[in-house]
């Protein structure tokens, strides 16, 4: 089957008539090739086409503005020359990240990458699914964080295998999503856990005691695991937390929370632990609102190291994760059918943000 389409550019006819739309005909018979020819080599066949047919047609193809048609493609193929990635909120830098690992990947390949934003909303989530179904991708990333219980995030398991069902393949992260008939998306994992245990840890023994952790709703996955993790490790170092606040991951959550906390009394030396880095900026910018000094007076530490995190003053302690490199993964799991995952280390980097405390 040929996938013939218009292009973005019309021509008019030799005749000096109405214009009309560059057809896949009319490149093959400029190029002086057959239709089959002129369709393998715009249209991606693994069909081989010798180099000077393969030059010429192309050649022509860019003179007449020709572009192939996406969605006839799709019909032909089965699937489009597109990789759909889900993210939750696309101005948080940690989505950024993760997008510029996926567009990396898909450059690699000749491929494009639609960013679509969910917002951590499940129904949001499943009519994106459902529209994407028609434009057939080659394969599907979720990257926003999903919750536990009724309302998770995680996109109707019907939506999911009907996806999979042609072809498409899904790539999570965290744990495995079930697509029906007993198979699952394949993952890509970040130690949320044990980055945040590492990360409470050093706190312990810089000797800060006492910590305010500000995360998401309860039952989001990722957030739980931080602040489980952070938890674990700073009681292992003597200290305690005093509270646990909730809200999202937006900076301006990060913001209202740490005010509440300031409202409530926060005394000089008390550390306080967001659960990603946006949340921690939030963080600092209502501590200074209050006119009180980050560091000596209260300690910040965040999650991901996002570029912000080193620029700030003074610079924030986090835990850095290789969201760039994990979101090329992402993209590797989608194209290569031995995929296996590279691990994907996470490190404690302390900055002036948590400068120590003695008792």
């Amino acid at each position: 089957m040929t996938a013939e389409s218009p292009s973005r550019e019309a021509r008019p006819g030799a005749d000096g008539s109405s214009p009309h739309a560059v057809t896949l005909h009319d490149v093959a018979r400029a190029a002086g090739v057959s239709l089959a020819t002129a369709s393998r080599v715009l249209n991606g066949s693994e069909r081989k086409v010798a180099d000077a047919f393969r030059e010429r047609v192309q050649r022509v193809a860019d003179e007449l503005g020709y572009t192939p048609n996406v969605s006839a493609q799709a019909t032909a193929r089965g699937f489009s020359p597109v990789i759909a990635l889900l993210v939750a909120d696309i101005a948080d830098p940690y989505f950024g990240q993760i997008a510029a690992g996926v567009a990396r990947g898909a450059d690699e390949r000749g491929l494009v990458v639609t960013i679509s934003i969910t917002e951590r909303d499940r129904d949001r989530e499943s009519r994106i699914l459902r529209a994407l179904r028609g434009q057939r991708p080659q394969g599907l990333i979720l990257a926003a964080s999903r919750a536990d219980g009724h309302d998770d995030a995680t996109p109707a398991p019907s939506e999911l295998e009907a996806f999979a069902r042609y072809g498409g393949r899904v790539v999570a992260f965290g744990d495995r999503v079930p697509l029906g008939s007993g198979q699952t998306a394949r993952s890509i994992s970040l130690d949320n856990a044990g980055g945040a245990e590492q990360l409470g840890l050093r706190m312990g023994a810089l000797g800060y005691r006492r910590v305010i952790v500000i995360g998401s709703t309860e039952g989001v996955r990722t957030s739980d695991d931080r602040i489980d993790g952070f938890t674990r490790g700073f009681t292992r170092g003597g200290g305690a937390v005093e509270r646990i606040l909730r809200g999202d991951f937006r900076r301006e959550a990060g913001a209202a929370a740490m005010a509440a906390a300031l409202a409530d009394g926060v005394d000089a030396g008390t550390l306080v632990f967001a659960v990603s880095d946006v949340v921690a900026l939030g963080a600092i910018s209502a501590i200074r609102a209050a006119g009180r000094e980050v560091g000596a007076d209260i300690a910040v530490c965040g999650f991901d190291d996002v570029p912000a995190s080193g620029d700030v003053t003074p610079a924030l302690t986090t835990v850095r994760v290789p969201l760039n490199e994990a979101g090329y993964q992402a993209f590797r799991a989608v194209v290569d059918e031995d995929w296996t995952q590279d691990p994907l280390p996470l490190e404690v980097v302390v900055r002036d943000s948590t400068p120590g405390h003695s008792a």
